[in-house]
Formats: C-alpha cells, sequence, structure tokens
C-alpha cells in the first residue's frame, strides 16, 4: 500500500471528483475537512455526508456501474491519500481486516443514510436544521472558542438540512434569537444542545 498510493493536495473550494465521472480510485482524508454531495434538482444540491481526516470519500462509486454517483469538494485546504481502484480491490481480496471494516463503514452509513431520509420526508425544515446543526457538532467537535471546528456557510447548512437558503437563514435567525445558538463571520456555537435536540424530536416547525 505504502509503494502504490499518492499523496494529492486540494485547495480550499477545489473539487476531487465530480458526480458522474469514471470512479479512478479511493481516497483517504489524511488532513483538512469535505463535503460529499450530488445534484438535488437544476442548480440545487444536496450535501450527503462530511469528511474529515481519518475518513474515507470515493467509496460510493465502488460497483458495477464504476460511475461516481456522488461529487467531492474540499472545504479546506486538504490533503487526502489516493489509491486507484485496481489496487485498491486487490488489496480487499487479501487484507480481511480491511474488508471487514470497510463492510461495518458501509453498514454504518447506511443506517446514517435512512435515518437522514426519513428526516428529509418527515421532519419540519427547524427540525432538520437542528439536526444538521448537532451533526456537525458530533462530526467535528468544538475548538477552544467552543465554536464549532468547521467553518461553514449558511448554504452548506441548508445543503446538509435538505432545504433552502432562505428557510435555513430564518431558522438560523431564530435559533440565534432564542439564545441557542451563537454567530460570528462564519463560526457557529450551539449555546443550548438540549433544546436544539427537542426540535428533532417533535414537530416543531
Amino acid at each position: 500500500m505504502e509503494a502504490n498510493r499518492k499523496n494529492l493536495a486540494f485547495k480550499k473550494g477545489e473539487v476531487i471528483f465530480n458526480e458522474g465521472e469514471e470512479v479512478k480510485g479511493i481516497y483517504f482524508i489524511y488532513k483538512g475537512k469535505v463535503k460529499v454531495h450530488k445534484k438535488w434538482g437544476e442548480e440545487k444540491e444536496l450535501i450527503v455526508r462530511f469528511a474529515t481526516q481519518g475518513d474515507i470519500v470515493g467509496h460510493r462509486g465502488l460497483g458495477k456501474t464504476n460511475i461516481y454517483p456522488i461529487s467531492a469538494t474540499a472545504l479546506e485546504p486538504s490533503v487526502l491519500c489516493f489509491m486507484e481502484l485496481d489496487f485498491f480491490k486487490a488489496t480487499l481480496k487479501v487484507n480481511d481486516s480491511l474488508t471487514y471494516n470497510l463492510l461495518m463503514f458501509f453498514a454504518e452509513e447506511l443506517q446514517e443514510s435512512e435515518k437522514r431520509m426519513r428526516n428529509l420526508a418527515h421532519m419540519p425544515v427547524k427540525g432538520r436544521v437542528a439536526y444538521a446543526l448537532l451533526a456537525l457538532q458530533e462530526k467535528f467537535g468544538v475548538n477552544e472558542e467552543g465554536f464549532l471546528d468547521i467553518n461553514i456557510s449558511r448554504q452548506d447548512i441548508a445543503s446538509f438540512a435538505g432545504t433552502t437558503y432562505e428557510s435555513a437563514f430564518r431558522v438560523m435567525s431564530e435559533f440565534i434569537e432564542e439564545g441557542l445558538v451563537k454567530v460570528s463571520e462564519k463560526n457557529i456555537a450551539l449555546i443550548n444542545s438540549q433544546k436544539i435536540l427537542s426540535f428533532t424530536n417533535d414537530n416543531n416547525s
């Protein structure tokens, strides 16, 4: 694996691979943060998940079609380890531990995807935005100032929550007015996570 990997650097906003492209290989994140997203309507996108150091991206392209069903974009300067597809598949056949862990990863991601699809179908906008904020906090943690350890735009929050920018902005403004969230430029801090969590458990809109 050491001899067959390549370290690739990506700038903030740079596309790692595009939806519809042929799968060339698999990426492991050494440094940085990445959003995985897909087209949603004419000009919108839905953020499927976020990935950071130690995570894998590009695995959704594994299968018979060999076409990426999603895109991946760097949210900050990032370094990814790239392995060509044929070598990665050959490694899975001889490395039982890697194959098992990848299977467990797929199972966990499938469960999370199913949960998000239920949320998109049944949860009101406020609940979806609340869920998105809590998911970001769980994924990235907080920095020394107490803000989420990711610099994220309102548009990306909207795309992750499966709603419009206007709706996400309205909900975020309500959270700020209620003292549940603190915002400084693109930095976000969750002041009352328990109250925010409550919006994911009921039908408040």
